[in-house]
């Protein structure tokens, strides 16, 4: 029988958590398993997975075979690198030195991918703060070339307003209004 080392999904929607499975390969993901290994839950980052060593190096000595996504969760654990060691022929006391390495460099690494994310995380917020000032000093100028574009529009409009509101005076109707009056004058 093929069996494969896998992930099968148990969480409800939105709210991944698998547990980390022996199974035929022929299965389907979420079908009937034939052990439990452990479990992983993606959204907690603190204790995301618990897995048993010993069964796993057992399956894997009995030939099963690691999906991708099982892969990653071994070798994140360890085990992978346990297993390396013991295809090479190693006996417990070299395996644990190793491991011990292991772990001391594993500290490190994930020491030095947080300190360059926080650098990474500083390093955006100063180029943010820098781009705010920018736009900070280029909008003033920019109001005050308004401002003083809306002044002199109001000016053009104040004497464009003045000329409407006089009211144009045409002889024509100047004379006609003398007439009137002097013909109302005459009839009386």
């Amino acid at each position: 029988m093929a069996t494969k080392i896998r992930l099968k999904r148990i969480g409800r929607r939105n709210s991944p958590f698998y547990r980390m499975v022996v199974m035929d390969s022929r299965k389907r993901r979420d079908g009937a398993a034939i052990e439990q290994l452990g479990w992983y839950n993606p959204i907690d980052t603190d204790y995301s997975y618990d897995l048993d060593q010993d069964r796993i190096l057992h399956w894997l000595g009995e030939g099963a075979e690691q999906t991708d996504a099982a892969k990653k969760l071994l070798r994140s654990a360890g085990i992978s690198h346990r297993w390396h060691l013991m295809k090479q022929g190693l006996n417990e006391s070299e395996i644990e030195k190793e491991m011990k390495k292991w772990e001391l460099n594993r500290e490190d690494v994930l020491k030095s991918r947080t300190e360059r994310a926080e650098k990474k995380a500083e390093e955006k917020a100063k180029v943010a703060i820098e781009e705010k000032e920018a736009l900070n000093d280029e909008v003033p100028s920019e109001s005050e070339a308004e401002s003083v574009e809306a002044g002199e529009e109001e000016k053009q409009e104040g004497d464009s307003g003045n000329d409407a509101t006089e009211v144009p005076v045409d002889e024509s109707d100047s004379e006609e209004s003398t007439e009137d009056e002097s013909s109302s004058t005459e009839e009386e």
